[in-house]
């Protein structure tokens, strides 16, 4: 953020994008209950204290709670992606986060994140453990 921008003119999940962009993945910790979030939000969604919200780095590790398979994208955005799998895992700081995933992920299996870039953003991929 430079001298003339205002921390209320910075879209909310800013140091979220920020941080994919550097290769780290981040979370919002609640001040108050310490309660851990992944989308960014003005309160904390355990709580919802509207105390400060501090984003922290996260150790990039995971485990897998869900597995999807897209064979139809949504958008001409990420046909080309297609098939693609999908994940939800839940970060070891305890948050959970949608992500993509390489193909034969499983319900259970420790991933650790990586970063690609698509269409001018960067994406969240989480790969297997070794």
């Amino acid at each position: 953020m430079n001298a003339t921008e205002t921390s209320l003119a910075r879209p909310l999940a800013a140091p979220y994008t920020d941080g994919l962009r550097d290769g780290v993945l981040r979370y919002q910790q609640c001040s108050a209950c310490g309660g851990a979030q992944t989308l960014a939000r003005y309160a904390c969604q355990y709580c919802g204290q509207r105390t400060a919200m501090p984003w922290r780095d996260a150790a990039d590790t995971a485990t897998v709670r869900a597995v999807t398979e897209v064979s139809r994208a949504p958008s001409d955005e990420f046909r080309a992606l297609a098939p693609y799998t999908l994940v939800i895992v839940q970060l070891d700081e305890g948050p959970r986060l949608m992500a993509h995933a390489a193909s034969g992920v499983q319900i259970g299996q420790r991933v650790r994140a990586g970063f690609f870039e698509h269409h001018g953003r960067t994406l969240v991929r989480f790969d297997p453990m070794v």
